[in-house]
């Protein structure tokens, strides 16, 4: 039985009655049988059939290769029926990864050539869609001559493959500058509409395009101004508003042409005032037109006034019903507070009732937002109603909300008390979601608060009593209750209410952090040091402290386990030194980048060791500098002279010793790699004494200019001989006229001191341009080598 070919509407039918996948399969399978047999026949009168059911079925995701050619078959024929299919089974068919797609290119030129307009709309379709670059540069003499054709629809047509021809080939651009100047003198919409698209393709890629528009800014104005006047036509106004999608294309081009250009600017200014005030905003068509005059004033040299109106109606478009709007209104005021901070800042109460949205990407937004907004004027206001929203937030912004208020309260803290308390209320709040330098940032505010020791103290066990399953909490508390735990029992804090708290009170609380199965590793160890000063600061006896070391000394856990004998060995072998190795922790200060921490960290060593040098022969002052070798844990340093005459009685494991390091070396100095517009990369080299191979290089990027460099990568190449590691950067934005800059760590291994040869790739985009480059630094000092 033979089974004849359906037809495409048969065939349609059969797909969609199919049940199961395995039954649409047999049946495409089958089609696409006689359809193979009906191209092989070549039966002119059907391949346009064939191929519009093979065009359905590469629709529905199954392999349709095979009708390429028929493609391009259908092209060639006289016939607008075969023309009609042929073009579009070539836009859904070839792409420029086929070398077939070129084959069509003298079809397609001799359609553009013939004067048939829908033929030659199908041929201006197809090649704005597959057009390769080749094809854009054989073609382009035919696309110019149909720019200036009587007809609209052709024109329209010819103007969107042109701006596909510059985005295949930008160096055409020089040929459609004569056209767009004609072209902005046509009064159909959809002529000037796609001129508007080509004239913004051209100047974004072509500076010399900017120059030559900028000349045009007057007659742009007009037209635009035209249409917020008079309107332009009632068949394409949408809900009352003149033809908004004409308004929003004119918008975009004025923001380009203005960018940056204080003549062009000028221009526009009243322009622009003119459709801020009187834009309809009731509803979506106005918002848009608003919303792109909002971002043209932003990127243009308005003026001030202008600027505080652009700000203003962003602040109207937050109490918009709509949810986009108020997203869009979020985002663009993000964007502002850098260089208007003064203006956002009169919308402050309106973000922060924002936080409240239920929508997750508004309350985000407005987080954001509101975080760049604190100010020492008003941090205490804005930290507070941050510290409410932590305390309700969905928990994907916690972690969020968290990190925000301790950088703000790190840098506005009006006194040290405060910031304490604030960081304290995060602690207790959201303990659990902050970032990981939070314990350690707390713990260096504390020691270097002298006057503040007591409060901090009792405010941190009251709060470690009411709640223990925050574990940064816990392990501040229990630090400072370690260090001074004798200030919280002398209770005399005038600025707290009194406190009064018995030794074993404290001791239980410990060991309740010790036993608490939500404890980590790093809280129990924090618990068991604590636990050992108090040895220390309390006067009671120490036998409860002893039996609960005692009990970590068989720990699963490695580190409690060596913190336990350690301390125990303390208590057998060297009681009489527990006192002077257990004293308060001196005041460690902060450093700016890792680098000139460790540099910093080798040079106090080295003083150290130079100070701990002469030690006298007495045993008691021996034992010592072998106890605080347990206390430091250093490897690969120098090895210092042992002590002089070791007591008998047994020796511990140097752990804790104290490094000896050589002497600093010189310092290295700087070198400026790159500057350009403001943008500046400086080099600053450090080589560790420890591993004189080693050469760390911070790579420093600043941002003096007016506009924000974003997607800023760095990257770095050197001879084999060497052995390059990047880190990753502190982050890809450096805003305008900003003291934050991006810094990244460079770690080159040179064992053999062969000369120092980098090589550096930045790529980035700064005023409005996509920048790369690519250089030498030729001014290394020879030091980094030698």
């Amino acid at each position: 039985m033979v089974v004849t070919s359906l037809k495409l509407q048969d065939l349609i039918e059969e797909i969609r009655g199919a049940k199961t996948q395995a039954q649409e399969r047999e049946v495409i399978q089958r089609e696409c049988a006689h359809i193979r047999a009906s191209f092989r026949d070549g039966d002119p009168a059907q391949r346009h059939r064939q191929l519009a059911k093979l065009l359905y079925v590469h629709m529905l995701g199954y392999p349709a290769h095979f009708g390429q050619m028929e493609c391009l078959k259908l092209i060639a024929s006289p016939r607008f029926t075969d023309k009609r299919v042929g073009y579009l089974g070539a836009m859904l068919l070839l792409d420029e990864r086929h070398d077939a797609h070129l084959l069509i290119t003298n079809s397609i030129k001799n359609d553009l050539s013939q004067g048939f307009q829908p033929v030659q709309g199908l041929a201006l379709c197809t090649l704005s869609t597959v057009g390769s670059a080749d094809m854009c540069r054989d073609l382009v003499p035919e696309v110019e001559k149909l720019l200036l054709q009587p007809s609209p629809y052709v024109r329209k047509k010819a103007i969107l493959t042109a701006v596909h021809m510059i985005r295949k080939a930008p160096e055409l651009s020089s040929v459609f500058l004569p056209p767009c100047t004609q072209l902005l003198q046509e009064h159909h919409h959809g002529i000037l509409l796609t001129t508007m698209t080509l004239i913004t393709e051209l100047c974004e890629r072509s500076p010399a395009a900017l120059r030559h528009f900028r000349k045009v800014v007057p007659q742009l104005v007009q037209i635009l101004r035209t249409l917020v006047t008079t309107g332009y036509s009632a068949e394409h106004s949408i809900a009352g508003v003149s033809d908004p999608f004409l308004q929003v294309q004119i918008l975009r081009l004025l923001r380009i042409l203005g960018r940056s250009h204080e003549e062009s600017s000028e221009a526009m200014n009243d322009l622009l005032a003119q459709v801020a005030t009187n834009t309809d905003t009731s509803c979506n068509a106005g918002s848009a037109i608003l919303f792109e005059t909002v971002l043209t004033i932003m990127d243009i040299r308005s003026a001030a006034g202008l600027r505080v109106l652009a700000v203003n109606i962003l602040g109207r478009f937050l109490l918009n019903s709509d949810k986009n709007i108020r997203y869009v209104a979020l985002t663009s005021l993000l964007r502002l507070v850098q260089s208007d901070h003064g203006s956002v800042q009169r919308h402050r109460p309106t973000v922060v009732e924002c936080l409240q949205e239920t929508d997750a990407s508004l309350s985000r937004r407005a987080l954001e937002l509101s975080l760049a907004l604190v100010n020492s004027s008003n941090v205490r206001a804005m930290i507070r109603e941050l510290q409410a929203f932590l305390e309700s937030c969905p928990p994907d912004l916690r972690a969020d909300c968290a990190s925000g208020i301790l950088l703000a309260a790190e840098r506005f803290a009006p006194s040290k008390r405060w910031h304490i308390d604030t960081i304290l209320h995060v602690l207790t709040t959201a303990g659990t979601h902050v970032r990981d330098d939070a314990v350690a940032n707390l713990i260096q505010l504390i020691g270097g608060a002298r006057e503040l020791h007591a409060y901090s103290v009792c405010r941190l066990y009251s709060a470690l009593a009411n709640d223990i399953s925050q574990q940064p909490l816990v392990q501040v508390a229990a630090w400072c209750i370690g260090e001074f735990g004798d200030l919280l029992l002398e209770g005399n804090c005038e600025e707290t209410e009194p406190l009064q708290v018995e030794e074993e009170e404290v001791l239980a609380l410990l060991e309740k952090v010790l036993q608490s199965h939500l404890s980590l590793p790093a809280t129990r160890a924090y618990a068991l040091t604590a636990l050992m000063k108090l040895s220390t600061r309390f006067r009671g006896d120490n036998n409860r402290i002893r039996q609960v070391v005692s009990i970590y000394g068989s720990c699963v856990d490695v580190e409690l386990q060596q913190r336990a004998v350690e301390y125990n060995t303390l208590f057998r072998k060297y009681d009489h030194m527990r006192a002077a190795i257990l004293e308060r922790m001196p005041l460690v200060e902060r450093g700016g980048t890792r680098v000139e921490e460790e540099e910093k960290e080798s040079n106090k060593a080295a003083q150290l060791s130079e100070a701990a040098a002469p030690v006298p022969a007495e045993p008691q002052a021996s034992k010592l500098l072998d106890l605080l070798h347990l206390l430091d844990g250093s490897s690969g340093e120098a090895p210092c002279p042992p002590p002089q005459d070791p007591p008998p009685g047994g020796t511990l494991v140097h752990l804790l010793d104290l490094p000896c390091a050589p002497a600093p070396p010189a310092a290295i100095p700087d070198c400026k790699a790159f500057e350009r517009d403001g943008v500046q990369l400086n080099l600053s080299f450090i080589r560790p004494p420890e591993t004189p191979a080693l050469l760390l290089i911070t790579v420093t990027t600043t941002n003096s200019s007016g506009g924000d460099v974003t997607h800023f990568t760095c990257q770095a190449a050197v001879p084999k001989s060497l052995q390059l590691q990047l880190q990753a950067p502190s982050g890809d934005t450096v805003p305008a006229r900003s003291s934050l800059p991006i810094t990244q760590l460079f770690r080159i291994l040179n064992p053999n001191k062969a000369p120092l040869r980098l090589k550096l790739r930045l790529t980035y985009h700064h005023l409005g341009q996509s920048v790369q480059e690519t250089f030498e630094v030729n001014n290394l000092p020879v030091e980094t080598w030698q």
